[in-house]
């Protein structure tokens, strides 16, 4: 897994049209990927470009399977707008991305997202159990960034596994700490504020086993739903 928008930086808004690619369409910087999964023999997770589709720009979180087939691409739904020109310059996403891996189902979701839980019960309900966030989340907002990584794995009983920038971009410092967070909401493993390189054992049956032992998530009331005591099948 790669952090949100690592090949230009987060902040560098003027750069954002010229940086764009034509996911679609598999330029040359997405074929690079492709095929380094494909010689790895390993998801991966691209973190999130610039993607371009006619004369919209995207936030696009990328997902590659060992095959270096794209299984799933995600465009950012809640676009910054505090002190950052990201909801000027870019189309925000509309649509959920979960996907099956070899772990188990996975959403994905960038940064901002993170202050909106909504998104992250939406993707349990499409089956996920595992969260894949890609982040440039400021070092000035870091008690942020550990509190709602931590929350959003634990109300939702998921596998949170977020990267974040380093270092600075546009003048603005990343607060780093990348994360794994489990569906307990303690942390397995956390990185530090400088460039690392981390890896981390995930067992799925104790994923699965975290929700049967302690089902909370069957005890939800939806109030949206017209009947708000019905259980969604994948939560059983």
């Amino acid at each position: 897994m790669l952090p949100e928008l690592w090949p230009i930086g987060y902040f560098a808004f003027e750069h954002y049209p010229s940086a764009a690619v034509a996911i679609g369409l598999q330029e040359v910087f997405i074929e690079q990927f492709s095929c380094k999964a494909r010689e790895l023999n390993a998801w991966l997770h691209l973190g999130s470009v610039i993607e371009r589709d006619g004369e919209d720009c995207f936030n696009c979180s990328v997902l590659f399977d060992r095959t270096g087939k794209l299984v799933a691409k995600y465009r950012k739904i809640h676009l910054f707008g505090y002190e950052s020109q990201e909801r000027a310059r870019l189309k925000p996403g509309g649509e959920i991305a979960v996907v099956d891996t070899d772990w188990g189902q996975a959403g994905l979701a960038i940064c901002y997202d993170l202050r909106f839980p909504e998104l992250f019960r939406a993707m349990v309900d499409q089956g996920a159990c595992i969260f894949l966030v890609a982040s440039a989340w400021p070092a000035a907002r870091l008690d942020a960034w550990r509190l709602l990584v931590r929350t959003r794995a634990l109300e939702n009983q998921a596998l949170v596994i977020a990267t974040n920038g380093c270092g600075t971009s546009a003048g603005i410092e990343l607060a780093g700490h990348s994360m794994v967070i489990g569906p307990n909401g303690v942390p397995i493993k956390e990185a530090g504020a400088d460039e690392e390189v981390m890896t981390v054992d995930i067992d799925p049956k104790e994923l699965l086993a975290a929700r049967r032992t302690f089902p909370a998530l069957r005890d939800r009331v939806d109030f949206l739903n017209p009947n708000p005591f019905f259980i969604p099948a994948n939560h059983a």
